[in-house]
């Protein structure tokens, strides 16, 4: 594979990409956050006790959320990578 000339311009919108990349990650670990805070406060407050099976679910949802969130930062990034020659990127 030959080596790609770029401009500063397509290095802005590279660096623009994996920067959108990375602040889907943190919607989703946030999301992962607010389900596992909110399923375990369910569980632990004794007023809340006809919500428990919510609360579990909640709980059990979260890490898949977070799961999701890795699995596609990194896929995406292998994406962003493909499309460029190695030497391209400075990481």
């Amino acid at each position: 594979m030959e080596s790609i000339e770029l401009t500063p311009r397509d290095w802005l919108a590279i660096e623009r990409t994996k920067l959108a990349n990375e602040r889907t990650f943190l919607a989703y670990f946030r999301t992962f956050i607010v389900f596992l805070g909110s399923g375990i406060t369910i569980l632990k407050l004794e007023f809340l006790t006809e919500l428990k099976t919510f609360g579990l679910l909640l709980s059990i949802i979260s890490p898949i959320i977070l799961l999701i969130g890795i699995i596609r930062l990194i896929s995406v990034k292998k994406k962003i990578r493909s499309h460029y020659d190695v030497k391209v990127f400075n990481e």
